[in-house]
């Protein structure tokens, strides 16, 4: 159990997995009986219901007592695959229901309980996180959202931009990165996987992805290189300015394996493009790596771009809804992160430092030792 320095929790651990998360609480929860052992039946699970009426509005339901709890919400904004009655018909929930059912539990609780932690693994709005001429800043307006419903800490995972972290500066706010994870899924999918900086190298997809494939290319000790993005500024094609072409800044990639590093995947257009540029420059295997894989446009293009040999695999993480289409392809793998947000709240229910969990390098290293000795 993590939490050495302090040996009382904050509070009794509450944890709650919204509507599409059930699988995750499931496994989260698995895994802290499995650490501290549980009296009750449903270990550390609190029950919560958002029933809706006809006309589609909402409530939040508490099952059972929170009083004095410290509370974990487990909340995916961004499942497309649960669904609800309105005027009669099924309608798919948006990435705004989950949010109004997330502040629905909140205020469930009336303020009994100890303190809230919210784990939001992809940030809700985490795109409309500046502004750009007259438009709004949703993502800011949503933490503060949250702060004032009395939450305490947000937990996300690879922030499309976490310094928007500032519109919140008194609250806890973590982004976290899940490099760990797909580097020891990597190995596991491709056994003869070397890290050699004259084999493989780390291709950051644009410029704004640069701070994390920089941490890759250092822990691993490899080559970096970039893609910038040329984009049409004279159009604005849904809200944004079209991208005309990939333009590639680095050394020689003959012959090498690369890692595309991106945080989501959402129609495809420009990963695909940069598979189909890296192809054309005669590279080896190409992995790629997204936090997110939500692949808004279908899955056809992929398994177009496999057929004719554009990339080897693609790995994305279990924290956003994946259709068993998805989990059933031969080019995907997926990226367990479960005991991931289970030893996160074990270090937060004790008030712990979450710095060892924050810079995995000592793990990432012990991980090419055990490559190297193959």
């Amino acid at each position: 159990m993590s939490g050495e320095e302090l040996q009382v929790p904050v509070g009794e651990l509450g944890i709650i997995g919204m509507k599409g998360c059930e699988d995750t609480l499931e496994e989260v929860n698995n895994w802290m009986v499995q650490w501290r052992g549980s009296r009750n039946e449903n270990g550390f699970k609190i029950n919560v219901d958002c029933p809706r009426f006809g006309t589609g509005e909402g409530k939040g339901m508490l099952r059972q007592s929170v009083r004095g709890h410290d509370l974990f919400i487990i909340t995916d904004m961004f499942n497309y695959g649960v669904t609800y009655d309105m005027y009669n018909m099924k309608v798919p929930m948006s990435p705004d229901d989950h949010f109004q059912d997330l502040t629905r539990v909140i205020a469930a609780a009336g303020g009994k309980a100890r303190r809230i932690n919210v784990i939001m693994p992809m940030l809700y709005e985490g795109r409309q996180h500046k502004r750009v001429a007259r438009e709004s800043l949703d993502c800011a307006i949503m933490l503060q959202e949250l702060q004032r419903l009395g939450v305490d800490n947000i937990i996300t995972f690879d922030a499309h931009d976490p310094r928007v972290q500032n519109a919140i500066p008194l609250n806890g706010f973590e982004s976290i990165q899940p490099t760990y994870q797909m580097l020891k899924t990597l190995v596991q999918e491709e056994p003869d996987m070397k890290f050699d900086r004259e084999r493989l190298v780390i291709i950051s997809p644009d410029e704004g992805g640069l701070g994390r494939c920089i941490y890759y290319s250092s822990v691993l000790g490899l080559e970096l290189g970039m893609f910038y993005k040329r984009r049409d500024y004279a159009t604005v094609v849904n809200g944004r300015n079209p991208i005309i072409s990939h333009e590639y800044l680095g050394g020689s990639l003959e012959g090498k394996d690369v890692i595309v590093v991106d945080d989501i995947i959402s129609s495809g257009d420009s990963v695909l493009d940069i598979a189909q540029q890296l192809r054309s420059k005669n590279v080896g295997r190409i992995f790629i790596f997204a936090s997110f894989g939500l692949f808004c446009n279908g899955l056809k293009r992929f398994d177009e771009a496999y057929a004719a040999g554009l990339f080897d695999k693609i790995f994305t993480t279990n924290l956003v809804y994946r259709t068993d289409a998805l989990k059933a392809r031969p080019w995907y793998a997926e990226v367990d992160m479960a005991k991931y947000i289970a030893l996160v709240i074990d270090t937060l229910n004790f008030d712990g430092s979450m710095s060892d969990l924050l810079d995995p390098s000592s793990r990432i290293k012990r991980l090419l030792n055990r490559t190297e000795k193959k």
